[in-house]
């Protein structure tokens, strides 16, 4: 009976087993791998929609951050060209204090530039020229001279006690006259022998950058900040949170000192606790910084909604799942459906970046390569030039006296002017792959051509400036009747560690800086030795 009783349990390769025999331990069996698939399945959803949720995050912090540095870049283009106007009008009265007789009549005249130029730009409070011993002589108030004396004041002390003619922006002081804070851009005017002959000084209102700054859109919580490299805060939206502090100590100002210029940073505010997102830059020509910051909770208050919806979402997807396990097939469905979904959004917004990628490259004026791309490409081609011990060249060119066109012909006039001459430059000199034609500043054009010498570049730059010329576009500020362009040609063979992208660039700029000291309508190339010939 044993035999006859075991032989059904070891024959397992019998086509009839037991009744009763596996059908147990399958149902189980079955039943455990429901359980493990369905517990597989809803931790996947979990985690994947913890990683989606983290990635969003991250997300969202970087496309704030380039926010954040964009709104950074208008502040401090903002203040910079604020200050270049100042400074201007500061050169201006110096050149005439310097050169002009300081008799009545010479005052007079001064006083009318100083007149003409406070109306012209409404965020100046005054312009004020002060003897050496600091008693106002000539302004653009409509009386003058006024006894009113600046020589208690910081700017005032600095440029006597300093040599430097090179224009000083001081802290915010209140103003005598009209007893509003203001601050002073001040340069120091020299007599002939070199001694302290006096102040030249333009106050602009504090509230111009303050009015700007409100119409920015930073939320509830963000903040924007103008301030000296020397820590000093002259303008803060809020401004009732720093009003007359100073940035040393802070992790933000440690940040802006180490260099770079500019940046970004995560970080808790010493005045207010509240975690900002920072993006500071420093004026590319004055000693003052900017920082626009936006609150980390509001930055991230939509990711917020957001992951809480949706993890809603998934949780209630997980009962369901766990509830209604034969619905396991048709939410998978779902999922791959929406996954597709997103996969196609994503290649479409992809492709959308690459076409918004190309025109950010392309100069609206000229039709040209702009800055950025010249930039990238100087850096691409310098490298490849490095790798291949090949030549690469770079003319700089500069429409000469474009200012006045500008002042006689109109500005339509000389954008036209312009265009006109980008166009001729690049039929003349961009035909290779690897040449570019890019607008460089302004009237400033970059000509960068990759394989070749210094003298076939010379070349290049003759054709293009004898075709302008012949092109024969009137312009009476030019003592030759027409327009014409000056250029300065560098051309190196880069060595790996020997040499940088501005080494090339600087050569060039210093050539085009030969070539219009030397009379303009020249084409200068340039060496390690000199500046070297000029139309050889």
């Amino acid at each position: 009976m044993a035999k006859s009783f075991k032989a059904p349990r070891l024959s397992r390769d019998k086509r009839k087993p037991a009744a009763g025999s596996i059908l147990k331990p399958n149902r189980y069996f079955v039943v455990e791998r429901a359980v493990t698939f369905l517990l597989v399945v809803c931790l996947t959803l979990l985690t994947v929609d913890g990683v989606r949720s983290w990635n969003a995050r991250a997300v969202q912090l970087q496309e704030m951050d380039a926010a954040t540095s964009n709104l950074a870049q208008a502040m401090a283009q903002h203040a910079n060209d604020s200050f270049k106007l100042a400074d201007a009008v500061v050169f201006g009265a110096v050149d005439r204090m310097e050169s002009t007789d300081t008799s009545a009549v010479g005052l007079q005249k001064i006083h009318q530039f100083l007149m003409a130029s406070l109306i012209q730009m409404p965020q100046f409070t005054g312009i004020y020229i002060s003897n050496e011993t600091g008693r106002w002589i000539v302004d653009s108030e409509l009386n003058f001279p006024s006894r009113i004396n600046i020589s208690d004041r910081d700017y005032f002390i600095f440029h006597r006690t300093h040599t430097d003619l090179g224009v000083h922006i001081g802290v915010p002081i209140l103003g005598r006259l009209k007893h509003k804070w203001i601050l002073p851009i001040s340069r120091r005017i020299n007599y002939p022998d070199g001694g302290f002959a006096g102040v030249a000084c333009v106050t602009i209102d504090l509230d111009y950058f303050t009015q700007f700054y409100n119409k920015l859109n930073i939320g509830h919580a963000g903040s924007l900040m103008l301030a000296l490299n020397s820590g000093a805060v002259l303008v803060r939206r809020p401004s009732d949170t720093m009003s007359g502090r100073s940035l040393i100590g802070t992790n933000l100002f440690h940040a802006v000192m180490a260099g770079g210029g500019f940046g970004s940073l995560l970080i808790k505010s010493s005045v207010d606790g509240v975690t900002r997102l920072n993006s500071y830059r420093i004026l590319d020509n004055y000693p003052l910084f900017v920082d626009a910051a936006f609150s980390k909770n509001e930055i991230l208050s939509g990711w917020w909604h957001d992951t809480v919806l949706h993890s809603t979402g998934v949780f209630i997807l997980v009962m369901i799942l766990v509830a209604a396990g034969v619905r396991l097939i048709k939410q998978i469905a779902l999922r791959i459906k929406t996954e597709q979904e997103l996969i196609l959004a994503r290649d479409a917004l992809k492709e959308l970046n690459q076409t918004l990628e190309k025109l950010a490259h392309q100069d609206g004026l000229t039709g040209l390569a702009n800055r950025r791309k010249f930039d990238l490409s100087l850096n691409e081609e310098f490298c490849r030039a490095t790798r291949n011990a090949s030549s690469l060249s770079l003319i700089l060119i500069d429409v000469d006296l474009f200012k006045k066109y500008n002042d006689i012909y109109g500005h339509l006039a000389g954008d036209e002017c312009l265009r006109t001459i980008s166009q001729t430059i690049r039929s003349l000199a961009q035909h290779r792959p690897g040449d570019l034609v890019a607008r460089y500043g302004g009237e400033e054009l970059a000509v960068l051509l990759p394989n070749t010498d210094v003298v076939g570049a010379f070349i290049v730059a003759e054709k293009i400036r004898k075709t302008i010329q012949q092109l024969e576009i009137e312009h009476s500020g030019n003592p030759i009747g027409m327009v014409t362009i000056s250029a300065g040609i560098g051309s190196q063979v880069p060595m790996h560690e020997a040499g940088t992208p501005n080494d090339l660039l600087d050569s060039a700029d210093k050539a085009l800086y030969a070539a219009k000291s030397a009379g303009r309508n020249l084409s200068v190339k340039a060496n390690r030795l000199t500046l070297c010939e000029i139309n050889k």
